[in-house]
């Protein structure tokens, strides 16, 4: 089968199709997926097989065809994917092509290295907002916004139409931005905060812990230092040879 632009309900290419119903670990696949095709197009490359789009994003190639299947797109055999087609349909998937205006609370050293970094624009957002509880950063210009008090947040999120929330606040503090980043109408929420959030249902929250990832890293590095020290582990092989 080759892949094919999907179609709307006029049946003309390019129309708007029905969004699939993806697995989650598809949906978590599909940035990936998204940000290895836009370094083979910056190559200068029109197609790319499933082998070579699975290598640069780090999966195998089953696993790929089977994900890009569930979007209608099964590639030309012996050419492969449409770069820039398959570019279109997975940013039409992820609702990339919206530009969504996102709205970033907490200012600290790390909300202040996410305000000013560039590749949010180049995926598809926009920080549209940045808010903190303290007078003192309030008003402070961080890559073209000022600063505004968290009081603000309910008339910004109506007036720039916010629909995400990221929180880089302490966490103590966390629950209660998300309190208020629920009542604006924010129905997604990226936490940075090392905490649990409890929001309503039909709110979507996304965790992001560098703790939790150092440790998981931890446990393999300890797993490491094991099987090297037991009898026959790596070190004695290495020593044997």
């Amino acid at each position: 089968m080759s892949q094919h632009r999907p179609t709307g309900p006029n049946g003309r290419p390019g129309g708007v199709p029905a969004l699939p119903d993806l697995p989650e670990a598809t949906v978590a696949r599909l940035p990936e997926y998204l940000r290895a095709l836009h370094h083979i197009a910056e190559t200068g490359n029109d197609t790319i097989s499933s082998e070579g789009l699975a290598a640069a994003a780090g999966v195998n190639s089953a696993k790929l065809r089977k994900d890009l299947s569930h979007l209608g797109s099964y590639g030309t055999r012996g050419v492969g994917y449409d770069v820039a087609l398959l570019i279109d349909q997975i940013e039409f998937t992820l609702g990339l092509d919206q530009r969504r205006a996102v709205a970033l609370v907490g200012v600290g050293n790390l909300g202040h290295a996410l305000a000013g970094y560039a590749g949010f624009a180049s995926r598809g957002f926009r920080i549209a907002a940045l808010f903190d509880a303290d007078q003192a950063r309030v008003g402070e210009p961080i890559n073209g916004l000022d600063v505004r008090h968290i009081s603000e947040l309910a008339e910004v999120a109506a007036a720039e139409s916010i629909a995400i929330g990221v929180i880089a606040t302490p966490a103590a503090a966390a629950q209660d931005v998300a309190d208020a980043l629920v009542a604006a109408g924010v129905t997604s929420i990226l936490n940075f905060a090392p905490c649990v959030l409890s929001v309503p249902e039909g709110v979507d929250v996304r965790k992001v812990d560098l703790a939790i990832e150092l440790q998981i890293l931890s446990f393999h590095e300890h797993r490491k230092s094991a099987l090297t020290s037991l009898p026959g582990g790596l070190a004695e092989e290495a020593v044997g040879t």
